[in-house]
């Protein structure tokens, strides 16, 4: 379960409905019904958080899903989108890292889910960091 006041329109989430799993983008939310407008690729509907569920940010979520560029760094794998860096230190399991835009440099010694690094992303950088849904 996300909890609804962690969610910004653009936001990938995974959705939960009568069984079947999808990701979607989140669209809109309503903090006093309790709900979120999920746009899965199909159609938008509107879901409680419990039908919600983060996605752990990966390496392959970073190149395939967010857009950035992969290089070799000394200190471990750097991730690049424009002139927002994300600098991961034990490649693999993303559970230390640095992200950083312009003189904004923030330190997480614990894995992020995608749309954690989103928020991060729009806080830094003001633009929306927007992703393609797998399928």
């Amino acid at each position: 379960m996300i909890k609804i006041t962690d969610l910004k329109p653009g936001d990938i989430v995974s959705v939960r409905y009568e069984d079947m799993e999808r990701e979607g983008v989140v669209t809109d939310t309503n903090l006093g019904d309790g709900m979120v407008c999920i746009d899965n690729g199909v159609q938008e509907f509107w879901y409680s958080p419990e039908d919600l569920t983060p996605i752990p940010l990966t390496e392959d979520r970073l190149v395939n899903t967010l857009g950035f560029e992969q290089e070799e760094h000394e200190d471990g794998v750097k991730y690049k989108r424009g002139p927002f860096r994300v600098l991961v230190f034990d490649p693999g399991t993303l559970s230390d890292m640095e992200i950083w835009y312009r003189e904004d440099h923030r330190r997480f010694r614990h894995p992020l889910f995608v749309h954690e690094l989103q928020n991060h992303y729009l806080q830094m950088t003001k633009v929306p960091l927007e992703g393609v849904l797998a399928r």
